[in-house]
């Protein structure tokens, strides 16, 4: 039995599935490489068949990073899929299919409507077609197959083992057994992996996978039993993104591991300092804030309060710190720049806290941040990673604000006059009136852009402390059932609303990721 884990992160396939969370392939590739980084085993990098966007993504990902881990593409048991995925990934060194078929009662009879023996024999058929597939290249001398029976939590044990074997059979390298609905417990989700292993008689032939749902908020705690019964891959995602509740988080099932390898006994590859900084892009990506008490990553993760705490901390920081700050690449909220610190020591900053940024962006982020010096006495870390992330949005945007006025008084016409930069070199104005100074600026924007969005939710904070301190402001947009996030930063909330609004209407602008697969239906 192996003493190493397979980490197999799924945020840009899985994690984009959550409502908002849709990505370009410009910002997939800028989270893939925060992955390799991160030392991921396997990369889930979409799709394929879902959208030209998602086969693009997967394309790009898998010719740019195949060589430095694998990467992997999603097919239901259907030849076009399975088609698809390989279009997406033959030209990569490192490659893997992920192919899935229902198997519980509850799936069979309701969304499949085909019977058992249906079921093991599309199974086997398409495995054994991945496989065969994959093996038209030359130089896969063992085709690296994964397959998953969908819902495998609520599966018969009997009927499970016989599609787990049959897989196997098939030419399965890799055997995923997903609670893709969250139903599991600890112990129950231990007992299924422990039954595979005594009752499946070509078990050792492939690797155990866990696939874990956190609908019951079980998700980490089910694939650690997992790995207890000897699974030695599991699935999850940065910050636990994810259909519905979520997946398992990566961050915690790494730390866990690490921090307990006394009872676990199992290492993973992960560089963890790493943790904080990709936590952070993805979250700045997607949009989806990580809750101030999240396990390893949330802002308060290491913050301690209470007296005795505290008391116990200047003693000893292991009375209270089971993990050190640095162990996940945590830097806090330290004050460290001003007005007159130079771009070498701007520069130190941005690597100490995770940025690698090549020249001309860091130029750009360096005059964003002698420009809000100038307005601001003391500069934080929050504040240099919102610029970063501010900066990031809008070197993909079509539309870029150039300049805004808005009036706003009791008894007066609120209006907002607009600027708007095309990508294209031309510049657009015009004006609105509104319910208020932020309604007429997102009436306005919606004008110029000729996109027109129900506004779901809106959100102002501030980046750090004091009253000088960035306001950020995020919106979640709804546009032909889909949800997309927008996020702006700026001292004036004013101008950071609008911004945050631009880059909604941006993402819906793009368009390139529009499922043509119902993303609910489709997927462990």
């Amino acid at each position: 039995m192996s003493d190493t884990i397979t980490i197999f992160d799924t945020t840009l396939r899985d994690g984009e599935q959550s409502p908002g969370c849709s990505m370009t392939t410009p910002e997939k590739l800028e989270i893939a490489k925060a992955l390799v980084d991160l030392g991921v085993d396997v990369i889930e990098a979409g799709f394929p068949i879902a959208s030209p966007g998602d086969f693009d993504a997967v394309s790009q990902i898998a010719n740019k990073f195949g060589d430095q881990t694998t990467i992997c593409g999603l097919a239901r048991c259907r030849t076009e899929d399975i088609d698809r995925a390989w279009e997406a990934l033959k030209g990569a060194q490192n490659v893997r299919i992920h192919v899935f078929l229902a198997t519980s009662a509850i799936h069979r009879e309701f969304k499949l409507k085909m019977a058992k023996e249906e079921i093991v024999r599309r199974a086997v058929d398409m495995v054994k077609y991945t496989a065969d597939k994959m093996a038209s290249r030359k130089d896969i001398t063992r085709p690296n197959v994964e397959f998953s029976p969908e819902d495998a939590a609520r599966t018969e044990l009997d009927f499970l083992c016989e599609v787990v074997e049959k897989a196997i059979d098939a030419g399965a390298t890799t055997v995923n057994i997903p609670d893709t609905v969250g139903y599991a417990t600890p112990n129950h989700y231990f007992k299924v992996i422990s039954h595979l292993k005594q009752n499946v008689s070509n078990i050792n032939k492939a690797v155990i996978s866990t696939h874990c749902h956190n609908d019951l908020g079980l998700a980490v705690a089910n694939s650690l039993a997992a790995i207890e019964a000897g699974a030695r891959q599991v699935e999850c995602t940065i910050n636990g993104l994810g259909e519905r509740a979520g997946n398992a988080a990566l961050e915690e099932i790494v730390m866990a591991l690490r921090t307990r390898k006394d009872y676990y006994g199992i290492e993973s590859k992960i560089n963890t300092p790493r943790l904080f900084p990709t936590s952070r892009l993805v979250s700045s990506i997607t949009g989806m804030k990580v809750q101030r008490n999240k396990a390893i990553v949330g802002q308060n993760a290491f913050a301690h309060e209470a007296g005795i705490h505290q008391h116990g901390m200047m003693q000893s920081r292991e009375t209270y710190e089971i993990m050190r700050p640095a162990d996940v690449g945590y830097i806090g909220q330290n004050l460290v720049l001003g007005k007159h610190s130079g771009r070498h020591a701007f520069r130190n900053r941005l690597i100490e806290l995770g940025y690698q940024l090549d020249e001309e962006t860091m130029q750009k982020v360096f005059d964003d941040f002698i420009a809000l010096a100038d307005k601001i006495k003391e500069v934080h870390d929050s504040d240099i990673i919102a610029l970063i992330e501010n900066r990031a949005q809008a070197a993909s945007s079509i539309w870029t604000l150039a300049s805004f006025n808005a009036t706003a008084g009791t008894g007066s016409l609120h209006t907002a006059a607009i600027k708007l930069a095309h990508r294209d070199g031309h510049e657009v104005m015009d004006a609105s009136t509104g319910d208020g100074p932020i309604d007429a600026l997102f009436r306005c924007l919606e004008k110029i852009t000729g996109v027109h969005v129900k506004l779901k939710d809106y959100q102002v904070r501030s980046v750090s402390s004091g009253t000088e301190a960035l306001g950020e402001a995020s919106v979640e947009v709804e546009h032909n059932d889909r949800t997309y996030n927008g996020k702006g930063v700026s001292t004036d909330i004013i101008e950071a609303s609008a911004t945050a609004y631009l880059n909604a209407l941006n993402k819906v602008l793009s368009g390139t990721n529009a499922k043509a697969i119902h993303p609910q239906r489709d997927g462990v």
